[in-house]
């Protein structure tokens, strides 16, 4: 049972939850009605089998960074729970079932996409670019940010304007969402060798770069409105979840100690939820009042 424990965790549950989330939001955004109940099931499955499959191959790569930072120290591969054999069979298998189910059952432009994406992040990011710049977190976002253009792939057969708005949101999102995490953890990241931004450039330029990225977000966050993907619902609670974001990234700035970072963290994963539940609820809002 402990050992069943130890292979969840490798998975990334918290984050692989977040990703299939935005995914299946896309999924509702894509059609009027409800989506093809097959692309939304099988779809749904295969995306976040994916998502796993990549959780588990960062997980393998990391491990001798994970057994130098306090943060990651504990995970299945440094205690020695898995070894990385167990690791990168369990790797291949979800990412081969998640292959074989939405090639076969959903279509071929959304597994060619979720591979994609999967690679993006598990080999790209993990190997190359999360050891090569202080903007690992910047580049490396775009494969964090493919979910909802996978969902709308999965019901559609297509990739729209739509999903790429989406995509753009989650991918202004990712690093002030990080680079908070970045700054409480810097001495973490600095003893395994990674140059996160605070790192690389001090926790007072990444806290400046913290409130650009918020403002650029905020604005962003709006487009769905301008563009008429989206209504009043959604607006105001963009407006609102912004206004907030800014006035933490605001204080992040002023303040120096740690605590903070890890709160704006925090924030920012209820923000995006929240985000997009929004524009899942106006969604579904706008179309009752055109029946």
């Amino acid at each position: 049972m402990t050992q069943w424990r130890d292979y969840y965790e490798l998975t990334k549950p918290r984050v692989v939850m977040l990703i299939v989330f935005t995914a299946v939001v896309g999924m509702f955004l894509a059609v009027p009605g409800f989506p093809n109940l097959t692309a939304l099931v099988f779809g749904t499955i295969g995306i976040g089998l994916a998502a796993s499959s990549a959780a588990v191959i960062n997980h393998l790569l990391d491990a001798r960074i994970d057994e130098k930072m306090a943060r990651t120290r504990s995970r299945p591969l440094p205690q020695g729970k898995l070894n990385e054999r167990q690791a990168l069979i369990f790797a291949v298998t979800l990412g081969a079932l998640s292959m074989l189910i939405l090639a076969v059952l959903v279509n071929g432009l959304t597994a060619m996409l979720t591979f994609a994406s999967l690679i993006g992040y598990a080999i790209v990011y993990t190997v190359y670019l999360k050891r090569a710049t202080p903007q690992n977190i910047v580049i490396g976002g775009a494969a964090g940010a493919a979910p909802p253009v996978l969902g709308w792939a999965a019901v559609t057969g297509e990739v729209h304007s739509d999903a790429l708005l989406l995509f753009l949101i989650i991918f202004i999102w990712t690093p002030p969402h990080f680079w908070a995490l970045a700054i409480a953890r810097k001495d973490d990241y600095k003893n395994a060798g990674i140059p996160m931004l605070p790192v690389t450039h001090g926790n007072a330029f990444t806290r400046k770069y913290i409130l650009l990225y918020t403002i650029l977000l905020v604005l962003i966050t709006i487009m769905p409105y301008l563009s008429g993907m989206s209504g009043l619902i959604y607006l105001v609670t963009a407006l609102l979840l912004g206004s907030a974001f800014l006035y933490y990234a605001w204080l992040l700035l002023k303040n120096a100690g740690l605590d903070l970072p890890m709160r704006v963290f925090r924030f920012s994963i209820n923000y995006l939820m929240v985000l997009f539940a929004a524009l899942l609820v106006d969604h579904y809002f706008i179309i009752r009042l055109h029946i």
